[in-house]
């Protein structure tokens, strides 16, 4: 039992660590200024959680939401690279700058560990695969800068005071919760609400560029082994994902056929600043964390397709 902070666990993947923390009885505070989180993704949870309503990018904010906390699970972020692309300045305040300061704020209040929500992303497009953790980082994206930021900023906090940081690179992470409806909205929620609506959904470039699709729950799990992991797991970035590669076509039929849908898939133009492939080799978090998904690829999909059929029209 622990007092965990859950930065912007009113979004997608925050709320679902909020959730699994209340679940197990651990005493949970989520800060979130609402940017991108939703009050209905925690509305269930408000009996049993302390909400702080305000930005990473306030130090003072910061400083209140880890009073008497032990672990620091830092999923606060803009998402998206063409959010990034369109608004570099806004990127680099909330992940770079945002995490400065919850680092700064951890720090002082003698957090025991402080868990960052990375991205694959900082890979960019270096052609070795998969992506192991040792490889040379080449973003492509402000949000991919913003992000590797970030993880300096941790294992220097780690070297230089003390603190117990460990960077988590998240890959292509889906599942309940996820924001079908934004502009910047990742492939999946997008694609399954479409093909749900009969409408066709459009594929950007060839569709034979691949990624690690990563359900939530996995990565709910890796962040509590993170937490409960021994000190020499410290400092140290890991890979989280499913360690299997997937293209956007093949994700593409599946979600037809799950969600029984007849209409044709279309392509486009490619996305600036998009990677083409992507793939994760899970073997270090496996051995140090003791790490493994325990939803694969279609059941993660099976489930997401389940939750929005339950949720259409919330």
């Amino acid at each position: 039992m622990g007092r965990f902070l859950v930065t912007g666990g009113a979004g997608f993947i925050g709320s679902n660590l909020a959730e699994a923390l209340c679940l197990r009885g651990d005493a949970v505070v989520v800060l979130d200024d609402f940017s991108t989180g939703k009050t209905e993704n925690i509305g269930h949870l408000l009996d049993r959680l302390t909400l702080i309503e305000g930005s990473i990018t306030d130090l003072a904010t910061c400083r209140q939401a880890v009073a008497d906390v032990d672990y620091v699970l830092h999923q606060a972020a803009l998402p998206s690279v063409p959010r990034s692309v369109a608004d570099p300045v806004a990127s680099h305040n909330a992940n770079a700058t945002g995490t400065l300061n919850m680092l700064v704020a951890a720090r002082d209040a003698g957090v025991r560990r402080f868990v960052y929500a990375s991205s694959s992303s900082v890979y960019g497009d270096a052609p070795t695969l998969p992506k192991q953790e040792t490889m040379t980082p080449m973003p492509l994206s402000p949000y991919a800068i913003t992000k590797l930021a970030g993880e300096m900023y941790c294992l220097s906090f780690h070297r230089l005071y003390g603190l117990g940081t460990l960077v988590l690179r998240y890959f292509n992470v889906f599942g309940p919760r996820q924001d079908p409806a934004s502009e910047y909205a990742a492939v999946i929620p997008k694609f399954v609400t479409q093909f749900l609506r009969g409408q066709s959904p459009v594929i950007h470039g060839d569709g034979e560029q691949s990624r690690d699709f990563t359900y939530v729950d996995n990565v709910v799990d890796a962040n509590l082994r993170a937490c409960a992991a021994p000190d020499a797991a410290v400092g140290q970035v890991y890979n989280c994902a499913c360690g299997e590669q997937t293209t956007v076509n093949e994700l593409a039929a599946v979600l037809r056929e799950l969600t029984a849908s007849t209409a044709p898939i279309r392509y486009g133009e490619l996305r600036p600043g998009d990677v083409k492939h992507s793939w994760a080799d899970i073997k270090k978090a496996r051995d140090v964390l003791g790490y493994g998904p325990r939803v694969n690829f279609r059941e993660g999909l099976e489930k997401t397709v389940a939750w929005h059929q339950s949720n259409r029209g919330h």
